[in-house]
């Protein structure tokens, strides 16, 4: 499967590599990250195609080359694991970062500087140990209300920006998340947030939630990753599987917001959970789609038909695409 699009793939213990032909062909990311790093989180910036932000064991870099190189940033997350990154899609010189151990961080000049932000999060917890944020997303239509989700402690949501946070519970009543979409539609909009076991949706600023129920609808209910396709926020794709270190995966997709939804039909059976997605505004058919362990797949058409990228890996944990 050829396309003139760059591929970025962040592994756990063996750095980051790049397809500059679409999955074709593969090399270690060489310069800037080792070949043992982890690398936890992968973000496209919405206005420079080329630029891409990437959060490892040891804090985080940028690419200016589509990922064929990275250079770290020095912050206050240098010791830390970022896992998350989100651009303010109004004013993409402000993003956003979250960590292992769990926190917030904040730069304001497109990443040369960063401050870390006012909100409480647990410690430690029985599941995961040291929690972690998981989800991290800017409103599209609202750049001052962002939300955060964090695996094991819960939502966090500001309304001013980053300022000031609150933990937000009513009816969201599994604390564990995983990945969070803000779609907006007509006069509202609706915040999804995937658990474990079950989706939740808030079209009131998360003041309150209902569960999607997909723990029956789907074949294989652990929920994982979500992603919207770029230009139809009603299309919403959810990565699952038989459970968080397990043998098999699969992805489904609604087109009515998460009120009914389909399998998609993959062309191999994947070896585990599907993680995450890649998405881009520049080929808004365009999704790329990974297994916790190593594997590739990639719909040109939004999900209608899907192709296994001939190349695996180790442990994914972080996806981008840029255009050439």
């Amino acid at each position: 499967m050829s396309a003139n699009l760059t591929i970025c793939v962040g592994t756990v213990g063996s750095g980051a590599w790049t397809s500059a032909d679409g999955g074709n062909s593969w090399r270690r990311v060489g310069r800037g990250l080792g070949n043992e790093s982890r690398v936890y989180g992968l973000a496209a910036h919405p206005k420079e195609p080329r630029t891409l932000f990437a959060g490892a064991e040891d804090g985080i870099y940028k690419s200016l080359d589509g990922g064929q190189s990275f250079e770290h940033i020095d912050s206050p997350m240098n010791k830390m694991d970022v896992w998350k990154i989100a651009f303010d899609p109004a004013d993409p010189d402000t993003i956003f970062a979250g960590t292992r151990p769990a926190a917030l961080f904040r730069s304001e000049d497109g990443g040369r500087h960063w401050r870390q932000l006012p909100v409480d999060m647990v410690e430690d917890c029985p599941n995961v140990g040291v929690p972690r944020v998981t989800a991290l997303t800017v409103d599209p239509s609202d750049r001052r209300i962002i939300w955060a989700g964090v695996e094991v402690d819960g939502v966090r949501r500001s309304l001013d920006g980053g300022e000031t946070w609150t933990r937000i519970t009513g009816g969201l009543s599994d604390p564990d998340i995983h990945d969070m979409a803000v779609r907006p539609a007509g006069n509202g909009k609706t915040v999804l947030t995937s658990t474990p076991r079950e989706i939740f949706a808030s079209t009131d600023k998360g003041e309150s939630w209902l569960g999607l129920g997909v723990g029956k609808q789907f074949g294989l209910p652990y929920c994982r990753g979500l992603a919207l396709k770029t230009d139809d926020p009603d299309t919403v794709f959810v990565a699952t599987g038989d459970g968080a270190a397990g043998a098999t995966g699969a992805i489904q997709r609604s087109k009515d917001g998460g009120m009914s939804w389909e399998r998609l039909a993959l062309p191999a059976v994947p070896n585990s959970p599907i993680w995450a997605f890649a998405t881009h505004p520049a080929d808004p058919g365009r999704v790329l789609a990974c297994s916790h362990y190593g594997e590739l797949y990639a719909s040109p058409d939004a999900g209608d038909t899907w192709a296994k990228l001939p190349r695996e890996f180790t442990e994914i944990r972080a996806l981008a695409w840029t255009p050439n």
